[in-house]
C-alpha cells in the first residue's frame, strides 16, 4: 500500500514543500532523498517504582543496546492532550442501550464526570517512538540505481527494477528494525513497527498540530 504525501499536507501545496516526505510504502517512510525510515512504537517503563537494583540492570541493559548500534537511531516521545472522544462515545452508546432508567441516569452523569475531569485536570498521554534509519548507497528509490549510468544502460528503470531495488532495500531496514527490537526487549521495552496508516496519522498531527483533535482526512485529494 502506497500513499502520496498529499495526505499529510493537508491540501495546503505550500506547505508540502517543507515536508521530507515523498510517500510512505507498506509502513515504510520514504524520504524525498531516498533515505527510507521504520518507526517503532515502543512500551513504557516506570523507572521510578523500580528498585535500584533493578534500575541499574535497566541502565546497563540500555547501555549494551546503544552500543551495539553501528547505526544512528532517533527516540522521540509525543505528549498529547488525551483524546475521550472514543470512550465517550462508547458510553453514550450503553446509554441508548440501556433500558433500566437508574442505569440511564448513572452512566449519563459518569459521562458528564468523565468530560468535566478531563477538562479541568489536563490530561496527558505520551507515546514513545524509536526511528530506525536506513539511507541507499544506490540512487533514490525508482532512479535506476548504479546500472542505469552505464554508457550501454541509459535507458530509465522499469518498474519492475525499481520494485526490486525497494524490496531490497526494505530487507536492509527490517534487519536493523530486528537488531533494535531485539536490543529493546533485552530491557524490557516491547516494540511493533508502525503500519501505513498509523505512520500517515503520526505524521499529519505532527504537521498539522491544531487539527490534533480532529479525525484525519485520510481520503483526501
Amino acid at each position: 500500500m502506497s500513499t502520496p504525501l498529499q495526505t499529510l499536507g493537508a491540501g495546503k501545496r505550500s506547505a508540502q514543500e517543507f515536508v521530507p516526505i515523498a510517500e510512505v510504502r507498506d509502513g515504510i517512510v520514504i524520504l524525498k532523498g531516498g533515505g527510507l525510515r521504520a518507526i517503532l512504537l515502543a512500551s513504557s517503563l516506570n523507572f521510578a517504582l523500580k528498585s535500584e537494583d533493578e534500575q541499574s540492570a535497566f541502565l546497563l541493559q540500555f547501555q549494551n543496546f546503544l552500543n551495539s548500534l553501528d547505526f544512528s537511531v532517533q527516540i522521540f516521545v509525543q505528549s498529547r492532550m488525551l483524546d475521550i472522544r472514543p470512550y465517550v462515545a462508547t458510553l453514550e452508546e450503553r446509554f441508548k442501550e440501556q433500558l433500566d432508567d437508574l442505569m440511564r441516569i448513572q452512566i449519563r452523569e459518569y459521562i458528564e464526570f468523565i468530560k468535566s475531569f478531563t477538562e479541568a485536570a489536563n490530561i496527558m498521554t505520551k507515546n514513545f517512538f524509536v526511528v530506525v534509519p536506513y539511507a541507499p548507497s544506490l540512487a533514490p528509490i525508482g532512479k535506476g540505481g548504479p546500472a542505469s549510468m552505464l554508457p550501454w544502460n541509459k535507458k530509465k528503470a522499469t518498474a519492475a527494477d525499481a520494485n526490486r531495488t525497494f524490496e531490497e532495500q526494505v530487507s536492509q531496514l527490517e534487519q536493523r528494525v530486528a537488531i533494535v527490537q531485539q536490543g529493546l526487549i533485552r530491557t524490557g521495552v516491547r516494540t511493533v513497527q508502525l503500519g501505513t496508516e498509523e505512520a500517515i496519522e503520526l505524521f499529519y498531527k505532527l504537521f498539522n498540530p491544531g487539527e490534533a483533535g480532529k479525525p484525519m482526512p485520510l481520503n483526501s485529494q
